[in-house]
């Protein structure tokens, strides 16, 4: 039997387990990422292992999450990680030089490699056909080690790609279209691979916008071929020579498969408040729009920016409507402003922001009360924006710059004829603004430099034989890490001080709960299904864990989030009969007895409501290392335990 893309990789870089659907695996990490807003947390995990140098063939610290700078906080954080990448090895990408997800495609990315990093959109790589997931700071600083990345062996998915895209319609349009069919869920235990006919028509930018929104549908990752488009991108960066061709074998076998005609597809919108709430731009009707966004890790490529530019040239912004622009990388800031369609953009009325992820993670402009914000983002959970009520639609690059003209949302396909937009044959090559580390030789004499706002991170004791707390917090389905631990301007700059943001906790969803968990000590989270979607920040895992939560027991979780709640040493749970979720209410007592035996023993987990007088079983979502690391009170514990 043949393998996929995915397996081929996954087979050439496994440590431990068996290739067997849902078993457990240890993959060799090549590379890994991170940004501000993760990183400072990942590198204090880092030093706590005691490792002097890493171990990864390239390992890349990012500044481009909290470059928003009203206080001394975000600055003293980046000189940490500065600090800290130069002393341990880590190549350091200064703020201004782009967003990790794009700057990581130009400059790093290598074909059948595997990288793991601390935001949920590192799957952008597989548009180079690399085998790229998002993880938990906590996994990457011990890759960073040289230890292996554990994941269960997810399920193949093919949806298979046919013909080309009409005129005005773009790879934002494919993955919302994939998102329409799967929904959020969709890909949980997945990987999605692209093939068919219709790959070879898309370029790498556009095989990474597809990738990147692949978090969106819950999946482990995604990943495109490496074929002669992408040695045309790679070799137009100066890296032919990183070129591997990657296909996966005529008699490879994929647990489920799709089929799109590209031909068919028209301009569509993620409509508030969910990435797979999908319809399309004529379904939707001609609403008036305050806002547009063009940027993010999705949509903020040279191919991206060109296509705005040469929507808006000669034309000026609605009066109506605030439209910015956020490059995504200094290459491609540079390229534009070289070829002049940066002062088409500018000419037109757009505001252009530093080449960062701004507005995506709610760092400035928040649209007006209850305003519709189009965006190119990848997420529009409720209140992200920085706005309670904010209206939020995702939408390509084309669908905002045509909206941004006529101040309502417009079908671009009434622009006429679109005007062709080539790749370059050479991008303009300047890491004037990459940092290398220091020589293994001078590491030593580097000094770490820390501010009074970076606080050490919580830890947790050995699991206790028995749980007894209150259902300190009961939630629904789909909840995100942005109701977990929001991000925003306000909150941001705090992400090395989880006393601090502990404040913040849940409170999109219940402001009293921080004070609740203070007031009772320790607590159990019930929630619905999908608990956990969204970013990969393991703050969503250390702050409860900093307020006494001893477990969360839900309908079903999310991949990286379930993983991150093991690594802080809090019990994920699953209801086995997911009715039993409707018989709790917040704060009954709920008494979890002989709970370490039942971990350790693979026994049955039994849950008692001692208010209402019942009981009932739930089932613990770890693998047999994630039951040691439970027991051991986390990953750190256990790494500590093992080595």
């Amino acid at each position: 039997m043949g393998l996929t893309i995915a397996q081929k990789i996954i087979q050439s870089h496994l440590v431990s387990g068996e290739m067997t659907v849902g078993s457990d695996i240890g993959l060799k990490i090549d590379q890994t990422l991170t940004q501000d807003a993760t990183g400072t947390m990942a590198y204090l995990e880092f030093e706590a292992m005691g490792v002097p140098r890493v171990k990864t063939e390239r390992s890349v610290a990012y500044i481009d999450h909290n470059t928003l700078q009203t206080g001394f906080e975000n600055a003293d954080d980046h000189r940490f990680i500065q600090s800290i990448a130069k002393k341990h090895g880590i190549w350091f990408s200064r703020p201004g030089n782009g967003i990790c997800h794009q700057v990581h495609l130009e400059r790093f990315g290598i074909p059948g490699k595997t990288l793991i990093g601390s935001d949920s959109h590192t799957p952008t790589g597989g548009g180079i056909g690399m085998l790229a997931m998002g993880a938990g700071g906590m996994d990457v600083a011990v890759a960073m080690g040289g230890g292996p990345y554990y994941i269960s062996m997810p399920k193949m998915v093919r949806i298979n790609l046919h013909g080309k895209l009409p005129a005005w319609v773009s790879a934002k349009d494919i993955i919302l279209e994939v998102l329409r069919l799967l929904s959020v869920k969709g890909g949980v235990g997945k990987i999605i691979e692209y093939g068919g006919d219709g790959v070879a028509s898309l370029t790498v930018p556009e095989r990474a916008t597809i990738t990147n929104m692949g978090a969106e549908l819950g999946a482990t990752t995604s990943i495109f071929p490496s074929d002669e488009v992408t040695r045309a991108f790679l070799e137009a960066q100066g890296r032919g020579s990183d070129w591997t061709e990657l296909s996966s074998d005529p008699d490879a076998v994929y647990d489920e498969t799709y089929e799109i005609d590209l031909a068919s597809l028209v301009p569509m919108a993620a409509c508030p408040h969910s990435p797979d709430n999908v319809k399309t731009i004529d379904e939707i009707g001609k609403i008036k729009v305050d806002q547009v966004c063009i940027g993010s890790c999705t949509n903020s490529s040279y191919l991206d920016l060109m296509r705005v530019a040469s929507i808006l040239k000669g034309k000026t912004v609605h009066p109506d409507v605030s439209l910015a622009i956020a490059p995504g990388s200094k290459q491609v800031y540079n390229m534009l402003a070289q070829n002049g369609a940066l002062a088409d953009l500018i000419a037109a009325g757009a505001r252009i922001l530093e080449c960062a992820c701004g507005p995506c993670i709610g760092m400035g402009l928040s649209p007006n009360s209850h305003g519709i914000s189009l965006r190119t983002f990848n997420r529009n959970f409720e209140g992200r924006s920085g706005t309670a009520d904010g209206q939020v639609y995702l939408v390509s690059p084309e669908t905002a710059a045509a909206s941004a003209l006529t101040g309502v949302l417009t079908n671009p396909q009434a622009l006429g004829e679109e005007s062709a937009i080539p790749m370059p044959e050479h991008f303009l090559i300047n890491d004037n603004m990459i940092v290398p580390p220091a020589p293994a030789e001078e590491a030593g004499s580097v000094e770490i430099l820390r501010g009074p706002n970076i606080k050490p991170f919580p830890t947790s004791g050995p699991l206790e034989e028995t749980i007894a707390a209150k259902a300190i917090l009961k939630v629904g389905d789909n909840i995100t890490t942005d109701h977990i631990m929001p991000a925003g301007s306000k909150i941001l700059p705090y992400r090395s001080n989880i006393p601090y943001m502990s404040n913040f906790c849940f409170a999109v969803c219940d402001k009293e709960f921080p004070e609740r968990c203070r007031r009772e000590g320790k607590g159990i989270v019930v929630g619905g299904e999908n608990y956990g979607q969204g970013s990969s920040r393991e703050h969503a895992a250390l702050v409860p864990l900093y307020l006494g939560i001893k477990a969360v027991l839900v309908k079903s979780f999310a991949r990286i989030h379930c993983a991150n709640l093991a690594n802080a040493g809090i019990l994920p749970l699953i209801f086995k009969d997911k009715a039993d979720y409707d018989a709790i209410d917040q704060m009954d007592e709920l008494e979890l007895p002989d709970i370490r035996g039942a971990i350790a023993n693979h026994g049955k987990v039994i849950v008692k409501n001692v208010t209402k007088g019942t009981e009932f079983e739930a089932e613990a979502v770890l693998t047999d290392r994630q039951r040691a690391m439970v027991l051991a009170g986390g990953l750190l514990n256990y790494t500590r335990e093992n080595n």
